[in-house]
């Protein structure tokens, strides 16, 4: 039997691509490719999760949108002060559980994005 290997990407629909690329260009520090998008070379240990939620939760909140991208990050606390600085809608909250420390920010578009911070190994 054929099976999957792992997540291959994340694609959804912006109202502004190129303006919400920018943003996330500019304050998460990814590099936007000339096409559109990112690429991300994954290093064990890490993995990436995939995991439906029920279609009543608010882990999303305040965003509207049906999903939410993660987003491995060195130091969440850093990525969190620097986002505020920066004007960022920042949740105020910050979350240490056994599988590593979350943060969270709010795109442009409305958008929840999950830091997570894994465990140190």
């Amino acid at each position: 039997m054929q099976r999957v290997l792992g997540i291959g990407g994340v694609f959804f629909k912006a109202r502004d691509p190129a303006s919400l690329g920018a943003w996330y260009r500019d304050h998460l520090g990814i590099d936007i490719e000339p096409w559109g998008g990112a690429v991300f070379h994954a290093s064990a240990p890490h993995s990436a999760v995939w995991s439906p939620f029920p279609a009543d939760t608010t882990y999303f909140a305040p965003s509207e949108a049906p999903f939410m991208i993660n987003f491995r990050v060195a130091d969440v606390r850093a990525m969190v002060d620097q986002l505020r600085t920066q004007g960022c809608s920042v949740d105020e909250r910050i979350e240490e559980t056994p599988q590593g420390i979350f943060g969270w920010v709010m795109d442009p578009e409305g958008n929840r994005v999950e830091l997570w911070q894994p465990p140190q190994a």
